[in-house]
């Protein structure tokens, strides 16, 4: 085989592996609780605007009216506007008059993302979003206020919240809990259309909450899911230690990694099952709790990755160290650790809001690049380990890397079909009106993880006879494992060929492969 065509196709297939690992790593975020830090209004058409948020909220199980606040929120779904402050210019409070009580009108608009055509003059033919005289005039609409469209069977929606600020002051507070009656994606804006008033600018936070809690909808699903892979992990778990303490004394160091992966795994699920609830309780991430989760959620990424590295690269089986190369891989893996852990960390740290493109971008990127690298490396070292099976003819094991390499590629189909599904998903809804069924992105990786851990419990499972797929001295008999070679000029014959497949390794050099040079020189040396 050519090494330059494979080192091409290598490559290639690489770095499509890659870009299938960075929708893994996108995580779209959603909001119970949305900040305002002195923002400023965006002129649109004749109007200025500012996006409050955007979340899908459940219906409220009960409507009763309870005499204290916290029996209110049990079962309700609801909005609400905890000291949301606007405040005005000093040019603008100049130009009021002081026998004028209310001088200035903001309005938060909140709609439905099936009604948004009722926002606005499009039932009138018109694009403007403020009323004017003109439209005014058939009694449709009021001069200076949002133009909406009510809804005949629900009047009351969309709904308008009317802020004035009252004669030269130049700060208006809004406050005000909306209870959410139906379930779906709702939008929150803020608006005025009076000129004078531009360069207002808002601050304070909005309280979204479910039924059940304060966790945002489409993240509701999830905290079940993490609690089924906790118990899913547990039984794995459970299984792995079995058969562990009943073959402890033919124990692989291998089998300590898969071991700890194990452990990593179950703990990341119950930790993020654990933060979620949390979430859901108090409307907050402290700091404490989201940084162990963030933390072992990385650690386990990365120690998963090293684990299907050094597995590609035959450790344990046709190699017993990895020699020179221990130090790149350690080197990858923190990197890995310390890129994972940022994005993480700015993801998921306090509360959730809304988290802007370029800065998602500029940490998604390195976490990916990263992936495509241990991509790229686990199918070289893959490559490489088959080619010495198969040159040593040791049957059982090269028996046993096909299937592993059959379900790494099964798991390659697997996600390039779920990145075409993912794609269609999110060109299809722009607007998250499908936000039920945003969950199962995510989850759809976290699975996978899980599958492809199952696989390598399997392949590698604790067994009283581990040395068939251990590292070995090669001897007559790796020429057919299993099978008892009795002739003597069977025998011999095995002799002079292993000699000689010795002898033809060490004069191969590292140069035809990708990564770890002088990599097969050091283990013949070992050897």
């Amino acid at each position: 085989m050519d090494s330059r065509s494979f080192v091409s196709d290598v490559n290639r297939l690489g770095f499509c592996l890659g870009f299938l690992f960075l929708c893994n790593i996108i995580i779209h975020a959603g909001a119970s609780i949305h900040e305002y830090r002195n923002e400023a209004f965006t002129p649109q058409f004749n109007s200025f605007f500012f996006h409050g948020g955007s979340e899908g909220l459940y219906a409220s199980k009960v409507h009763d009216e309870a005499t204290s606040e916290e029996k209110s929120y049990n079962g309700k779904s609801f909005i609400r506007f905890e000291s949301v402050t606007f405040r005005r210019t000093k040019d603008s409070t100049d130009k009021q008059n002081d026998m004028q009580q209310k001088t200035g009108l903001v309005e938060a608009i909140i709609v439905e993302i099936k009604d948004r055509e009722r926002i606005g003059g499009s039932y009138l033919n018109s694009d403007l979003i403020c009323c004017t005289p003109d439209l005014a005039k058939d009694g449709s609409c009021k001069v200076g206020e949002v133009i909406i469209h009510q809804n005949l069977d629900n009047p009351d929606w969309p709904k308008r919240i009317q802020t004035f600020f009252d004669g030269k002051n130049e700060e208006a507070k809004m406050l005000q809990t909306v209870e959410i009656n139906s379930t779906g994606m709702y939008y929150l804006y803020f608006m005025f259309c009076d000129p004078q008033l531009k360069g207002t600018i808002i601050k304070g936070r909005t309280v979204w909450r479910n039924p059940e809690g304060y966790l945002p909808g489409k993240m509701t699903p999830l905290m079940t899911f993490y609690g089924f892979m906790s118990l899913a992990y547990l039984v794995l778990g459970l299984i792995w230690f079995l058969r562990f303490v009943q073959f402890w004394k033919d124990i692989l160091q291998l089998h300590y990694h898969i071991t700890a992966v194990i452990a990593l795994g179950m703990c990341e699920m119950a930790l993020w099952y654990f933060e979620y609830a949390n979430f859901n309780s108090t409307g907050t991430r402290p700091m404490s709790i989201t940084l162990w989760t963030v933390t072992f959620s990385a650690v386990k990424k990365t120690v998963s990755r090293l684990l299907l590295l050094v597995v590609s690269m035959g450790y344990g089986v046709v190699r017993p160290t990895l020699g020179g190369i221990t130090s790149k891989v350690l080197l990858l893996g923190m990197i890995y650790f310390l890129a994972s852990e940022a994005l993480e960390l700015v993801e998921h740290l306090g509360n959730i809001n809304d988290f802007s493109g370029k800065t998602k971008l500029f940490l998604v990127l390195p976490v990916a690049l990263l992936d495509a690298c241990f991509i790229l490396w686990i199918f070289s070292s893959l490559s490489k380990t088959l080619e010495k099976l198969q040159m040593r003819r040791s049957m059982a094991k090269l028996e046993l890397y096909r299937k592993f390499t059959n379900s790494l590629a099964v798991s390659v189909l697997l996600s390039i079909a779920w990145i075409g599904y993912e794609l269609y998903f999110n060109a299809t809804d722009p607007l998250s009106e499908l936000w039920q069924k945003a969950w199962i992105i995510p989850a759809f990786w976290t699975l996978l993880a899980y599958l492809l851990l199952m696989v390598i419990c399997v392949l590698w499972a604790p067994s009283n006879n581990p040395t068939r797929y251990a590292y070995s001295e090669e001897t007559g008999d790796e020429f057919d494992e299993g099978i008892s070679l009795t002739g003597s000029g069977v025998m011999v014959a095995g002799d002079v060929a292993t000699r000689l497949e010795r002898k033809e390794r060490k004069t191969t050099t590292a140069s035809d492969h990708v990564f770890g040079l002088g990599e097969d020189l050091e283990e013949d040396k070992r050897e």
